[in-house]
């Protein structure tokens, strides 16, 4: 839940996640389709709270969350919902950037969501107190870093990392995106994109979303175990939005 990209690649929306945990968390469980009142939707299961840091739903939807919003917070448990919960509470609705403003979020940690929704790109940000929500640009690309793991001077190194790569691959591949993700940095083990912090926080997957009108693919490498998985999910075409 702590470092995302969103990349438009001509028809394809590609949403990518590292996923950075505390060394005691459960393992997740790979990508599945699970039914939901709305929909089906597919995401890795989280091993602890059963939520998730990803997803897709088969109206074309998606969503993927970061930990915190603006500035590091101070945690302040207990909390009344994970927010992996709270993920799928959201994409299990039509519209998910309503559902977020509808929301009540009273004693919900701070987070960070990334939307693709009906066509669109929404970044909805909530820090405990307030809400807040932005469209933006679906032709640039775009990353993000957990606000509590990552000072503001590692957010901009991080981002120069993001612009210097897209300007060496004009022509990019989910496996170039999954490359970026896992080997991007400048040797600190501390802020690359793939972290390690002695072992106690590190990156324990890399998920990637290939969105197209028509179908939805999962590739998910399980870092931690060394194995990788890949699951479709078709775009139910009645249930879809503009997804141009």
């Amino acid at each position: 839940m702590c470092t995302v990209t969103f990349i438009r690649v001509a028809d394809k929306i590609y949403l990518t996640s590292n996923r950075d945990e505390k060394h005691w968390r459960s393992n997740a469980l790979p990508p599945a389709v699970y039914p939901f009142t709305s929909g089906r939707l597919l995401f890795p299961k989280d091993g602890d709270a059963g939520g998730t840091w990803i997803a897709a739903h088969e109206n074309g939807n998606a969503i993927v969350f970061l930990n915190g919003a603006f500035i590091r917070h101070i945690p302040q448990p207990p909390y009344r919902r994970s927010r992996g919960l709270i993920l799928l509470d959201l994409l299990d609705t039509p519209d998910p950037v309503i559902a977020f403003k509808n929301m009540s979020l009273v004693q919900i940690e701070p987070f960070t969501a990334v939307l693709w929704n009906n066509g669109q790109l929404c970044e909805c940000r909530w820090d405990g107190r307030q809400k807040y929500t932005a469209l933006l640009s679906v032709s640039q690309p775009h990353i993000w870093s957990s606000a509590t793991l990552y000072d503001e001077e590692v957010v901009e190194k991080r981002k120069s990392w993001f612009t210097t790569w897209l300007q060496e691959h004009k022509q990019l591949s989910p496996d170039d995106i999954l490359h970026f993700h896992q080997f991007t940095g400048d040797g600190d083990t501390h802020n690359d994109l793939r972290m390690n912090r002695n072992g106690q926080v590190f990156t324990v997957s890399v998920t990637l979303l290939a969105l197209t009108g028509d179908v939805t693919q999962m590739r998910y490498l399980d870092l931690k175990n060394n194995t990788a998985f890949t699951q479709n999910l078709v775009v139910e075409k009645s249930m879809a939005g503009h997804n141009e």
